[in-house]
């Protein structure tokens, strides 16, 4: 994979091979799979997904991992609902992220990658010794099939998540960051973010967004270029630190605009880099 390769996030469906096949008519080479479904984590789906990898010539960088149970994505229910947080839901979720570990060994994808929750920033907490516990059975299961762990950004502070990290003490972690979470979480600013995370950093969704307004709900996803996050200076940090991963755009819109949303994006980056490359050689 060159540098900076553009991707997109694929959800994983009985479809994969037509989903590919448009990634490859839009010269995107790179993808992370996708699923909070469990049924997907199967030997067919594996032999699905390898077969139109193949055909298309489309690199899996990673597999997001989604878990059951209920989900809310705001700042009240969401403390109770995601992720390994909650202890309602704790044990459950380890197992199957720990198969979504299994599901993509067989694939020969590196990194698996979830959103932990809202991890409490004060590590006095009684349930932050739990979730450290449950991480370090998660991320060594990773480890005994060669793979990385990657915690996504925005339910947490930068600051908290390091510290989470360095608590577990396994190698094999890092970030998948998304700019664009950190600002709709009201957690850090990107730029900052980066300083911050530096060489933790394996994965990046290209995303944007606004800061929350009320003390309830996130703040809005916006189109790239249309939300807080500075991409030009955003890139051009990732640049500085040697950044060899994927920019993975992740589009919620569903049906025949996303692809079209996709390229917009896609085109979008591209102008980016080339001008945080230009600035660089400067």
């Amino acid at each position: 994979m060159k540098a900076m390769e553009i991707g997109v996030i694929v959800d994983m469906t009985d479809q994969i091979g037509s989903i590919f096949k448009n990634l490859q008519q839009a010269g995107i080479r790179t993808c992370q799979l996708n699923t909070f479904d469990e049924e997907w984590l199967s030997d067919d789906m594996v032999k699905l997904v390898k077969n139109a990898a193949d055909q298309c010539d489309v690199e899996i960088t990673a597999f997001w991992c989604g878990w059951p149970g209920p989900r809310v994505w705001n700042f009240y229910e969401g403390q109770a609902t995601l992720g390994l947080v909650p202890p309602l839901y704790r044990l459950c979720r380890l197992e199957v992220l720990q198969k979504g570990s299994d599901f993509a060994a067989k694939l020969g994808i590196a990194d698996l990658i979830t959103h932990v929750g809202f991890i409490p920033e004060n590590p006095n907490d009684p349930e932050y010794s739990g979730v450290v516990q449950a991480l370090k059975q998660l991320v060594k299961h990773c480890q005994s099939h060669g793979q990385y762990f990657l915690f996504e950004t925005g339910q947490e502070t930068p600051v908290t998540l390091k510290r989470t990290i360095e608590d577990i003490g396994l190698p094999n972690m890092g970030v998948n960051l998304d700019p664009a979470n950190l600002i709709m979480y009201g957690k850090a600013n990107p730029l900052d973010a980066v300083d911050m995370l530096g060489d933790l950093i394996r994965g990046v969704h290209a995303k944007d967004g606004e800061y929350p307004i009320d003390g309830k709900n996130l703040g809005q996803e916006k189109r790239l270029g249309e939300g807080k996050v500075n991409y030009p200076a955003f890139i051009e940090k990732l640049i500085r630190l040697n950044y060899k991963g994927a920019l993975t755009i992740e589009c919620e819109i569903a049906g025949e605009e996303h692809i079209k949303e996709v390229i917009l994006a896609k085109k979008q980056l591209e102008t980016w880099i080339l001008s945080a490359g230009k600035d660089d050689r400067a």
